[in-house]
């Protein structure tokens, strides 16, 4: 993920790095790894009817809720970011971050008091009683998803400036960066809109709907944020 936009893409760009935050390459690994582990609980789920051993998964959605949490609100509540230019970021990735943060928090939390309720026969029944009440909020950030996806579009959001290696070389083009990180928003809002309809009926079509369309945006955040510890490195070098 990226914190720029083309009207600062010109030559000689330098940012002051004291004031601008660049850990959203932290939370595109923890947004991907986090939508990944509930793809996989969820399946786990549904093919064998019980969760299996919980403790593992409610530690690893503990540290990924606890990464997402505290960068998600420091983004969020640090308005705007870096002092001027960059207000969108504080919506665009802080705010999902956070919401998704708490989500694995809370998850994380069920899982270790009473993970033993889902080791039952009709452990996808207690599941689906447990998630609809917060499935609401899924539904919602799945229409922010999709917000800020047209947000993306239509203003040429995430484009990176020449000064950036690998994404920069794409800087003439920026309706590719902007596509390709709305496309993923499109994918995850996909997923939290059918959410809430798939509990109703979790063994059919809508459930593995959700498992593909979150599974590959996760494969997408979780490799284009361990790209962009090279890409942001190289942006501040060359931006100092």
């Amino acid at each position: 993920m990226h914190q720029h936009i083309i009207p600062i893409a010109a030559s000689g760009l330098k940012i002051d790095w004291a004031r601008m935050p660049t850990y959203n390459t932290i939370m595109s690994v923890a947004a991907g790894a986090g939508l990944l582990l509930v793809v996989a609980l969820g399946r786990r789920l549904l093919v064998q009817g019980h969760g299996g051993t919980l403790e593992g998964w409610a530690l690893a959605f503990a540290a990924l809720g606890f990464t997402l949490v505290t960068t998600g609100l420091h983004m969020t509540l640090t308005w705007p970011l870096a002092g001027q230019g960059f207000p969108f970021d504080n919506v665009i990735f802080g705010e999902p971050a956070l919401a998704f943060g708490v989500f694995l928090l809370t998850a994380a939390f069920y899982l270790w008091k009473r993970g033993s309720d889902l080791l039952a026969v009709d452990g996808v029944d207690r599941t689906v009683r447990v998630a609809a009440p917060i499935s609401v909020f899924v539904f919602g950030m799945g229409l922010a998803c999709f917000g800020i996806a047209a947000a993306g579009w239509k203003y040429t959001l995430f484009a990176a400036p020449p000064e950036e290696p690998i994404s920069g070389e794409f800087a003439d083009w920026p309706w590719l960066e902007a596509s390709f990180m709305s496309g993923l928003y499109v994918l995850v809002g996909i997923g939290a809109l059918l959410f809430p309809f798939a509990l109703r009926a979790p063994r059919r079509w809508m459930s593995p709907v959700i498992g593909v369309v979150w599974g590959l945006a996760g494969l997408a955040f979780l490799a284009f944020g361990g790209l962009n510890y090279f890409t942001h490195i190289g942006l501040i070098v060359n931006t100092m």
